[in-house]
């Protein structure tokens, strides 16, 4: 239910701008009447409001129909969580499609901002529920700012004919400071109920917001580690002493692990589980290639084993339209996604809702390989050990899917490496590298960001951020792309500018292009981006 619709009802997309308002404004001294809603809400009060921030939550994660253009085409593709096995797909290769990306784009402006400005309109700045909306206006649009840099931000849902695009380092210390403040006011409101239910994340629990914060917070401390070391560190410092997300303890088995409720019969689905019907992806190669060479546990849980050869196979990144006839490459000698999501019955694959609740937000382990890295930076963690770090984060991932700590324990300890999976381009294997902690700090580095890798799964965007950050973990070449600016032995650092900002935001887009580290092209590292 979307209560705010009617207020930004004549105002469109970034700015939600009001271009066609004055046209019409004197055309009829009734336009007002003859234009509203006589069934709308026109004024909220505190009974609609959680209902704003269930949509604003909604919509930051994708709706089903949204998923597959606004991440699945593109971050998931470039984490090298999936490879596209459809010839028609050039996104795979590279190609950025100028309309697709909409779906990424749209709804924080039409939904998530619209609904969180109202909240910040009807709330006390030093409530609870403001809190909660300023932390997940800074998930959304740290998601949002890491894709394309520069966007429009601080006026953001501003009625204007035109809406200035901010610099990501502006944008980024509005995240600090948002989630300080968010953070500070909570820590005196932990016996409230923010949104109660509506809440479709926590159900209202401060505590657990606190954490998540923190860990966002943190999260956003080393994106910046190498642009901004001190400025990193302080934050980073600051969230972990003020608590991270940690191990599962609920009799849900879901903890800290933020995961958003979804709604079985309001067609609001897992965005993920309602696209992997579709047959128009599997498996990657480089997946392939780190799970079964670890042996790692989580393979049947990620994926399902091919459905004619009955065993774990992936395909590389980038594969052209002959190559993906080939048989080896064909949906059903790879492995579909795994039966949370879907029940594999070959070619045609059964969706089955009740496996579809839930949609993945931020996982618990992630904060324990943050303060692995956190370690190796040498920044205050309390005393943990990078390696104490890092061991509790593949424990808690395989916590949080149910793995058991005898076969947890022997996992830790293993020395097995990364295999090379059979595939038609006969890759090698992805690393040498072993699950069992390193000698070496590069070699720590490059565990902890392959074990993040896998936590992160399947949240291709926080995975593709943290790949052009670190260059980890090792990711194969893609096999062609379509894109000059991106050869084969690169990979993208961004998504350009949106067609449809550069047609209806045309002067704003143009003031943009000087606040990017080049021209505007997937080629151009972002403001954190430092290798």
């Amino acid at each position: 239910m979307n209560v705010s619709i009617h207020k930004f009802i004549r105002l469109s997309m970034v700015g939600l701008v009001a271009g066609s308002a004055g046209v019409w404004s004197g055309c009829t001294s009734d336009f007002e009447e003859i234009n509203t809603s006589k069934t709308a809400i026109t004024t909220l009060t505190a009974t609609e409001l959680p209902y704003l921030f269930s949509r604003a939550q909604q919509q930051a994660s994708y709706a089903a129909g949204t998923y597959q253009t606004a991440q699945n085409l593109f971050a998931d593709l470039y984490a090298q969580y999936f490879a596209t096995t459809t010839p028609n797909f050039q996104s795979d290769r590279y190609f950025m499609h100028p309309t697709w990306i909409n779906s990424h784009w749209n709804p924080v402006y039409t939904q998530v901002v619209p609904q969180l400005k109202t909240l910040f309109e009807q709330t006390d700045k030093a409530s609870s529920q403001y809190a909660l909306a300023s932390i997940w206006w800074v998930f959304a649009f740290h998601r949002l700012t890491d894709y394309y840099g520069p966007v429009p931000y601080f006026d953001a849902g501003i009625p204007a004919n035109s809406v200035k695009y901010d610099a990501q380092d502006k944008i980024y210390d509005d995240f600090f400071k948002r989630l300080a403040e968010a953070t500070t006011i909570l820590k005196g409101k932990t016996a409230e109920k923010p949104y109660g239910t509506y809440d479709i994340i926590y159900k209202g629990d401060v505590t657990k917001w606190i954490k998540f914060a923190n860990t966002l917070r943190l999260r956003l401390a080393l994106r910046i580690s190498k642009v901004d070391p001190a400025r990193a560190k302080t934050e980073a410092e600051a969230a972990i002493a003020g608590g991270l997300l940690s191990l599962p303890g609920d009799i849900d088995k879901q903890g800290d692990d933020a995961m958003m409720v979804k709604s079985l019969d309001g067609g609001d689905n897992n965005g993920l589980a309602t696209i992997s019907g579709w047959g128009e992806f599997r498996m990657s190669a480089a997946m392939e290639s780190v799970l079964k060479g670890f042996d790692d546990p989580r393979i049947g849980i990620y994926f399902q084993p091919a459905f004619n050869t009955k065993t774990y196979e992936g395909l590389r990144n980038g594969l052209g339209p002959t190559e993906l006839t080939e048989s080896l490459n064909t949906n059903d000698n790879n492995s579909n996604i795994g039966e949370r999501w879907i029940k594999n019955t070959g070619a045609g694959s059964a969706w089955d809702r009740q496996l579809a609740v839930k949609q993945d937000v931020m996982h618990a382990a992630e904060a324990y390989f943050l303060l692995a890295e956190a370690a190796l930076n040498g920044w205050n963690t309390g005393g943990v050990t990078a390696q104490q770090a890092y061991e509790k984060g593949i424990r808690t991932s395989m916590e949080s899917w149910g793995i058991s700590s005898a076969v947890t324990d022997a996992y830790i300890v293993s020395t097995k490496t990364p295999t090379a999976p059979q595939d038609q381009q006969k890759s090698p294997a992805l690393s040498n590298i072993t699950v069992k902690w390193g000698a070496t700090e590069a070699i720590q580095r490059e565990q902890i960001a392959t074990q993040k890798w896998l936590a992160l799964y399947p949240d291709g965007i926080e995975a593709w951020a943290e790949f052009r950050r670190t260059k980890l973990p090792k990711l194969y070449p893609v096999v062609n792309s379509v894109n000059t600016d991106v050869p084969t032995s690169a990979y993208p650092r961004r998504i350009p500018f949106l067609l449809l900002e550069q047609q209806s935001n045309t002067e704003a887009v143009k003031a943009a292009l000087s606040l990017l580290n080049g021209p505007d092209k997937a080629s151009t590292p972002l403001w954190w981006d430092k290798n």
